[in-house]
């Protein structure tokens, strides 16, 4: 496909192409096509299989003439003790090597001849267990790693995605500013400590995120990544993660001893356990889109040009914008990334994963992806970016994109409609949303509340960011605000509003956040949306130094009447499903939205939820969302209310005082909401 039929694809997939895809063909370029005649291999033996009769090695690697292993005494340093000589099967294209003993303790690198040259030592595509800073493989005993009681650990059960509260952190954002009150700062056991707190004696870390009432952490990437040096953590190098290095070994800098490959994998488990114990699941951020490096890279160096995507020309393709992207669509690739979370779920009981830049992948990968997880564990939730930072060979209908979303099953997608609507465009930092005060936008936050499903009184030709009802259900959505990319909610509002005072903001805050989790669909938030967090300003701050990205934990007593807002939209969620509907005729039957002349009354959107939706013990509930400066009034049916929430305030009880309806005030940058039994 040249690049101007794919750009003429994208333009027809963004304006509602809904056409049905073309017979799948496995690569997408003249260059990839060679790879098509690759012989794969997908067995569990891959990599490292220690048993009684020794240490066995296993590299696919199909058009290397010689390979061999390399075998270490240590993890970093000094020359290898041995090296084995591999034998290669044709059918499958693997290479094979053992030693007859068990070689724990041990550390093993693979190299391959090939073009004529021995390429450099690599510790393969699927070392579990890596030394400092990730070139070497460790070979380990994984069964002394499993803290005390792991066999029953499990996360919570999950009947419908939209039951998921989704809080997203990064290790060292939670744990390393000294008011945090946590010992092990940065480190994989910062959330296995109960009873941290503020200097003003509030509840951090864990304590904190069970107090929140969230229901699922969502880790910033946690496998080992390139850009921070293990061996020298006294730099207290900061990064977010994106750059892969060993997709399936734990991050050396998260541990108390990167040195040693049983201590990352051992407290990574131990921190899983403590968030279980806690009701808490743990959903790990996933980056199989691209690698760190390109010639470089493990892949590279163990099957030189097959798993990556390359233009006719041989050029690596670069949808991720990091210089390359990985090749789902050819088998050996899609099996990587489906056996690869298949690990991180059993081996790690993860409960769930997020794909960064989801649409590089193939929705072919992205459906066994779901489907294998599901029989690991039937509460395991996927989602995913559904979008790419640039163009690829992968067709448009192949690509895992959200307007395809509803071409897959049991997988979800962020609304980035719901995102720009509420708080303003992402690329314009000026910009305003519905929330805080700019009109015009009322139709594209309806799609978000009906989660992008098929809906009688939502316009989509009104939308700004997508035109047709891509979600077939409400389960295929994740709504947001903001998240570690570009500028959070705080920092977004202070330079969207600038001669607003913050007083004013946390009151656009607790609406905008307000929306978010009264919509159908999943909630998301951004860790220390809650106490009023800030980055300086820094929209990506990916690799900025603690002093942008720690949370400063002081800021929840300065900002408790906004935790205890957020605290009650957790309750008010968790507490009713009529917010939690699970099908797309659910919420067209049961939610009604109230005709307003937005010529008249910019900003105002108002909707009931009728007849006990989704079960609910409230007959009916009235969701109000004034976005202007100034007060509003709206005529209310007449009947016995309750009061939910109102100025700024939040009851999940409804205890906030009665009303009879009729003319209403709803207060500037506020949501009022009743309910009736």
């Amino acid at each position: 496909m040249n690049n101007k039929t794919i750009l003429t694809a994208m333009a027809a997939a963004f304006l509602g192409w809904t056409g049905v895809a073309a017979t799948p063909v496995m690569a997408q370029s003249t260059y990839d096509a060679q790879f098509l005649t690759y012989p794969t291999y997908s067995g569990d033996d891959l990599e490292l299989v220690v048993d009684n009769s020794g240490t066995h090695f296993k590299l696919w690697s199909p058009k290397a003439t010689q390979a061999r292993v390399n075998l270490y005494d240590n993890g970093h340093t000094g020359s290898a003790w041995t090296t084995l000589n591999m034998t290669y099967d044709e059918a499958t294209g693997t290479w094979s090597a053992m030693f007859p003993e068990k070689l724990y303790g041990k550390f093993y690198t693979f190299q391959i001849y090939q073009n004529g040259k021995w390429l450099n030592e690599t510790p393969g595509v699927w070392a579990k267990a890596v030394g400092v800073n990730g070139k070497r493989a460790a070979i380990i005993d994984f069964d002394i790693t499993d803290p005390a009681g792991w066999e029953k650990d499990k996360g919570p059960k999950v009947d419908n995605f939209s039951d998921v509260i989704i809080y997203e952190m990064h290790h060292r954002d939670m744990s390393m500013h000294p008011s945090s009150g946590i010992a092990n700062k940065g480190k994989f056991l910062a959330l296995t400590e109960p009873g941290t707190k503020s200097p003003e004696g509030l509840a951090t870390g864990i304590d904190h995120l069970k107090e929140l009432g969230i229901t699922h952490v969502h880790i910033l990437p946690s496998y080992d990544y390139n850009s921070v040096d293990e061996a020298n953590l006294q730099q207290n190098t900061y990064n977010w993660g994106y750059d892969p290095q060993n997709y399936n070994a734990p991050e050396g800098s998260y541990s108390t001893n990167p040195s040693d490959p049983a201590t990352r994998v051992r407290e990574m488990k131990e921190m899983i356990k403590a968030l279980h114990d806690a009701g808490i699941g743990v959903i790990m951020d996933v980056v199989y889109n691209h690698t760190a490096e390109n010639d470089g890279s493990n892949f590279e160096l163990t099957a030189p040009g097959y798993y990556h995507r390359h233009w006719d020309d041989g050029r690596y393709s670069d949808a991720s914008g990091c210089g390359n992207e990985t090749a789902s669509d050819l088998k050996q690739m899609s099996d990587y990334i489906i056996n690869s979370t298949k690990y991180w779920a059993d081996e790690y009981h993860i409960d769930g994963f997020r794909f960064d830049l989801m649409a590089i992948h193939d929705t072919e990968t992205m459906d066994k992806v779901a489907a294998e997880l599901k029989k690991i564990n039937p509460s395991i939730f996927v989602y995913g970016e559904g979008w790419t930072a640039g163009d690829s060979p992968l067709p448009v209908e192949r690509r895992a994109l959200k307007e395809n979303v509803s071409r897959m099953t049991d997988i979800a997608v962020f609304s980035d409609d719901i995102r720009d609507a509420v708080k303003g465009h992402y690329t314009d930092a000026s910009d305003r949303g519905f929330a805080s005060g700019k009109p015009g936008l009322e139709e594209t936050v309806k799609i978000g509340i009906v989660a992008a499903t098929k809906h009688p009184q939502v316009d989509y030709s009104k939308g700004n960011n997508s035109k047709f009802a891509y979600a077939d259900s409400p389960e295929m959505i994740v709504n947001y605000i903001s998240c570690h990319d570009d500028l959070c909610l705080t920092d977004k509002l202070r330079k969207s509003l600038p001669d607003t005072p913050d007083s004013i903001r946390k009151e656009v805050a607790k609406l905008a956040q307000t929306i978010i989790f009264t919509s159908q669909g999943t909630p998301f938030m951004f860790a220390g949306e809650e106490i009023f967090r800030d980055k300086q300003g820094v929209h990506n701050s990916y690799k900025s130094p603690d002093s942008i990205n720690a949370i400063d934990w002081s800021n929840k007593a300065l900002n408790i009447d906004l935790f205890n807002y957020y605290k009650g939209l957790t309750a008010l969620r968790k507490a009713h499903p009529a917010f939690r509907m699970t099908s797309a005729d659910m919420i067209a039957k049961h939610l009604v939205f109230d005709k307003i002349d937005s010529a008249k009354q910019p900003n105002l959107i108002s909707y009931s939820l009728k007849n006990n939706a989704n079960g609910d013990s409230w007959k009916e509930i009235k969701v109000i969302f004034n976005g202007t400066d100034h007060a509003q009034t709206l005529n209310v049916a007449k009947g016995n209310w309750k009061i939910v929430a109102i100025d700024g305030k939040i009851s999940p009880e409804g205890d906030l005082g009665a009303t009879r309806g009729g003319r209403m005030t709803i207060a500037p940058y506020s949501a009022l909401i009743l309910a009736m039994d």
